[in-house]
């Protein structure tokens, strides 16, 4: 049940004024308001319950993922008054979540930016997490008018959005970078704002990026339903038909790129995603080739039109997931995409040619 919280005005009496971040009264995450000298500003819980463990599992496999958001604004953890520090996030559930956890014991604001439910990273690299809406989101909530101090914690990994000498310009609030991972930010503010250089190094671990492999395979799952649909028709006029041999081929590559190849990323030979896609889903496609006994006469289109296809989607799917990782910059991204995306379409049409023509004529 929702409670009201004392109040932090400097005078030490009571309120009132409406909430100033709107929220769903359902949403059991909220345990209060406290009341500010600018409104009420919802209490968030530090304990993550079933529900929404159960949504980060959902939006890890893509269910309702762009919905899983929360309003920006101010909210409140634990029972901050006006000297309490000031910490910014995304409003994706998800990253919020993670933050508020972390946060058992504090008492501290959260200003949560409209990132348009994508997480810091992301958003940062998108322009969402950026000095625009900082500023407008410290203007909209008063911020000034609720903490008596004037510095702002970021997260580490929003720095490529945000230019904090503007920030400071436009509103007096200083920016101070935090740690890169949540886990940390409670060492963070207990030792006066002082990082590590341990809390400063960017990881992404096997299993980190493992976490973010669902999503882009469900992507692929969805798109090969229209493949299958297609291969569905020509098989109604094909002379070799596709069976399962094709669809394990096809599958492979699919589980190469989303998966395989994030998963050995930092093994894999070469700095471009797509390479390091194109070339585990070479030696998947020859591997299988090999197998089924097609680097024969009577075979060879099959074979070399899946060598130009099957590794090229692999090549694709593995460049999806530069907008996951944190090894790339956005201009990097752009500069991959460029090189890569007319080399995979060439690729791809031409092995596509080759198998249809296996396929269709005598």
């Amino acid at each position: 049940m929702n409670e009201e919280r004392s109040c932090c005005c400097s005078d030490g009496g009571c309120c009132a004024g409406e909430s100033i971040t709107p929220y769903d009264k359902k949403d059991t995450w909220v345990t209060g308001e406290i009341r500010t000298p600018q409104g009420g500003v919802p209490v968030a819980s530090t304990i993550l319950q079933f529900k929404d463990t159960l949504g980060a599992w959902k939006v890890r496999w893509g269910i309702g993922r762009m919905d899983y958001k929360i309003n920006p604004g101010i909210y409140a953890v634990g029972n901050p008054d006006h000297t309490s520090p000031v910490l910014v996030s995304a409003n994706y559930k998800l990253t919020f979540d993670t933050l508020r956890k972390e946060l058992s014991g504090l008492n501290c604001w959260i200003l949560i930016l409209d990132t348009k439910g994508i997480n810091v990273w992301c958003a940062a690299g998108k322009g969402t997490f950026g000095t625009g809406e900082l500023v407008r989101r410290i203007s909209k909530t008063r911020l000034s008018k609720i903490v008596s101090h004037r510095k702002i914690v970021l997260p580490q990994l929003g720095a490529p959005g945000v230019s904090a000498h503007e920030v400071t310009r436009q509103t007096g609030f200083s920016v101070v970078y935090g740690p890169v991972r949540a886990k940390d930010i409670k060492e963070f503010l207990n030792s006066g704002f002082r990082a590590t250089e341990e809390m400063r190094t960017v990881k992404f671990t096997a299993w980190d990026r493992l976490v973010l492999t669902p999503v882009e395979l469900v992507a692929a799952a969805k798109t090969s339903l229209m493949v299958f649909g297609v291969l569905f028709l020509i098989n109604l006029f094909a002379v070799r038909e596709f069976g399962l041999a094709d669809f394990i081929a096809y599958a492979g590559a699919v589980v190469t790129g989303t998966v395989i190849t994030p998963l050995l990323l930092p093994l894999i030979p070469g700095r471009a995603f797509a390479w390091k896609g194109w070339l585990l889903g070479t030696i998947w496609t020859a591997w299988f080739v090999w197998l089924n006994g097609w680097f024969v006469p009577g075979f060879l289109l099959l074979a070399i039109g899946y060598l130009l296809v099957l590794p090229s989607l692999s090549a694709f799917l593995a460049m999806n997931f530069t907008g996951s990782s944190t090894y790339t910059s956005f201009s990097g991204v752009i500069k991959e995409m460029k090189a890569a995306l007319p080399l995979i379409v060439l690729s791809s049409v031409a092995g596509i040619v080759l198998v249809l023509i296996k396929s269709l004529s005598a």
